[in-house]
C-alpha cells in the first residue's frame, strides 16, 4: 500500500504569477521545479521528475517535464523496472491559487502482452500515452517558490498498459 502511495505522488508543476504592467523578460517568467521520491527496503522506488515552464500571460502557463522511475521488488525474480518519458503541460489560473491543468505524457514502460491460446505473457517495451486533465492548488513560499497539489484524471487510461494503478492521480511537487 505504501508503494501505491509513493507511485501516485508523481511530478507536479510549478507556477508563477506575473502582472501585465510589469512586462517581465522571458527569464523572469520561467520557472523550474518537479519532485522526487525515495523508498528503500523490500520494495525500492526512486523517482526523479524535473520540469520547466513559462508564464505566457498573467493567467496561462505552459511547459515540459521529464520522468525517470526505478522500481525493484525483491519478492520477484527479475523484479526491476525502469520507466522513463516526458510530458507537455498547460495550466490556466482560474483564481490566484487555483488552476486547471491539462497534460500529455508519454512513458516508456515494460508491458505484459498475452500470448493467444496460452496462459503465458511476453514482455515488451512500449510508449504508453497519458492524457490528463484536472485541477490543483498552489501554495506560494518566498518570492518565486511554491508547492502544488493536483488531482488529475487520465482520459486515456488503459489498465493493461498504464504504469498507474488507476485513472485518478494525485500529484504533489515544488517549484523554485
Amino acid at each position: 500500500m505504501l508503494l501505491l502511495f509513493f507511485l501516485s505522488l508523481t511530478t507536479s508543476f510549478g507556477q508563477r504569477q506575473i502582472y501585465p504592467e510589469d512586462n517581465p523578460p522571458l527569464k523572469e517568467r520561467m520557472y523550474f521545479g518537479g519532485n522526487g521520491s525515495l523508498q528503500f527496503g523490500t520494495i525500492t522506488f526512486v523517482e526523479i521528475s524535473p520540469l520547466a515552464g513559462v508564464m505566457i500571460t498573467e493567467r496561462y502557463s505552459a511547459g515540459l517535464g521529464a520522468t525517470y522511475q526505478y522500481l525493484n521488488n525483491r519478492f520477484y525474480q527479475n523484479g526491476d523496472a525502469h520507466i522513463y518519458g516526458g510530458r507537455l503541460f498547460n495550466r490556466f489560473n482560474v483564481l490566484p491559487r487555483i488552476f486547471l491543468h491539462a497534460e500529455y505524457e508519454a512513458l516508456n514502460v515494460e508491458v505484459a502482452n498475452p500470448i493467444p491460446n496460452t496462459n503465458d505473457v511476453v514482455f515488451t517495451r512500449d510508449w504508453v500515452p497519458g492524457l490528463f486533465g484536472g485541477a490543483g492548488y498552489f501554495t506560494p513560499f518566498g518570492e518565486r517558490g511554491g508547492m502544488n497539489f493536483m488531482l488529475l484524471y487520465n482520459f486515456s487510461y488503459d489498465n493493461r498498459r498504464s504504469p498507474y494503478n488507476e485513472p485518478y492521480v494525485i500529484r504533489v511537487g515544488f517549484v523554485f
